[in-house]
């Protein structure tokens, strides 16, 4: 016997809501979103948690214009989804560095960066780019707005919204 299988890609114009189809158990012990479907109802660049694990977590974006700089104590990581997204990079100077390097999260820098200008990276679906501590990375998109699953540490700008994304029943 052969099984067909089909790979659907979704994007911020065409998914489907997120579902658990539980075999013999009840969907409320499970946890499942979809990172299009929190885009879509989210405003750009609010950092919404959608997965889990102690203090790691995976935030959804939606990249839509051009975001405020931000900056962490540790690295983390950038993978577009949908759309293409520019991210501009600055070594910053000890000054607006994070001072806590036990800090989870990003945070936002106060002003303009300030340092060496690292360069720039365009990424689009399936690009996933670094954004290394202690540099302040900003987001721009020109065209339609995109998605951004951002894997970090859960920090003071994490927005939980777990009534409003998961299945319940």
């Amino acid at each position: 016997m052969t099984v067909a299988y089909q790979t659907r890609f979704g994007s911020l114009k065409h998914f489907e809501k997120g579902h658990v189809e539980p075999i013999d158990d009840d969907v409320r012990h499970y946890a499942f979103s979809n990172c299009f479907e929190i885009a879509s109802i989210s405003r750009p660049y609010e950092k919404v948690v959608f997965g889990q694990n102690q203090i790691y977590v995976l935030e959804t974006l939606r990249a839509e214009g051009t975001s405020p700089w931000y900056t962490s104590a540790h690295d983390e990581f950038a993978l577009v989804m949908d759309g293409e997204v520019e991210v501009h990079l600055v070594q910053l100077d000890a000054g607006q560095a994070v001072a806590d390097k036990d800090k989870n999260g990003a945070v936002l820098v106060q002003g303009e960066p300030r340092g060496r200008k690292m360069g720039w990276m365009k990424l689009s679906r399936g690009h996933q780019g670094l954004l290394p501590k202690n540099a302040a990375y900003q987001f721009r998109v020109a065209g339609d707005p995109g998605v951004i699953v951002l894997q970090t540490c859960k920090g003071d700008l994490s927005v939980e919204k777990w009534a409003d994304i998961c299945q319940t029943q």
